[in-house]
């Protein structure tokens, strides 16, 4: 709750003025680290992961990556101080995050690097809709798509048009994308906070889920507000 507070009051500080933002995202960036660290000494000590854990933590990280990387071609660009504010604070926020994820996938003995296929974790639906319980038996790989079809992951040609706008206009798109982006990583970190096996996953999940629906929010207030005419 306390990080969630945290990365509430940035985007709310971000809004206000550039000099609150700047405090609050060092205060964010040194409790986060903290926070990741101590997470990290913890992972070490023979648990056992599901295939919940692992799959949400491979996809997970490589997902976050690419939100990067959306934040690193508009940060230093003319988009509005509001785009630049939440820009850096995904950049900040992620960066931990993806370090945390990794580095617990390197305890299991797994695998960093990018998947050729994703999502093969996420629980079967029945046939009214709804989904199986957390069972490792009920997660199956029917469902994987190509990580180029990763729910919200923004395509080359995105890619290339965010880079290419100036602007309030590249802000706008920098919003949409990272709105997208955020939508299906929201409906990943809501599995996993109910399916994962291991409480710090499940843990982590949610403050993903939380934080990143709370910021969707804001986006959604900045497309209607400062960049609705970008």
């Amino acid at each position: 709750m306390t990080t969630t507070l945290t990365r509430r009051g940035l985007l709310v500080g971000a809004l206000a003025g550039s000099a609150t933002v700047g405090v609050g995202l060092g205060r964010i960036s040194a409790s986060e680290a903290s926070t990741s660290r101590s997470a990290m000494e913890a992972s070490v000590g023979g648990e056992e992961p599901s295939t919940v854990d692992l799959g949400f933590c491979t996809d997970m990280a490589t997902h976050h990556v690419q939100a990067l990387a959306l934040c690193q071609r508009v940060l230093g660009r003319d988009t509005g101080g509001e785009v630049q504010a939440a820009a850096a604070e995904v950049l900040q926020n992620q960066a931990i995050e993806v370090g945390q994820m990794r580095a617990w996938l390197t305890d299991w003995g797994a695998s960093t690097s990018p998947p050729t296929w994703v999502m093969g974790w996420m629980p079967a639906a029945d046939d009214d809709g709804s989904t199986t319980e957390s069972d490792d038996e009920h997660v199956h790989d029917g469902g994987a798509v190509l990580l180029a079809e990763m729910p919200g992951y923004a395509t080359d040609e995105e890619l290339q048009e965010l880079s290419r706008l100036e602007g309030t206009a590249q802000g706008r798109c920098w919003l949409e994308l990272m709105r997208a982006h955020h939508v299906g990583g929201v409906a990943m970190a809501e599995v996993a906070a109910e399916l994962a096996g291991l409480e710090k996953v499940r843990r982590l999940a949610s403050t993903q889920a939380t934080t990143q629906t709370y910021e969707i929010a804001v986006y959604d207030q900045l497309l209607a507000g400062a960049y609705a005419d970008a």
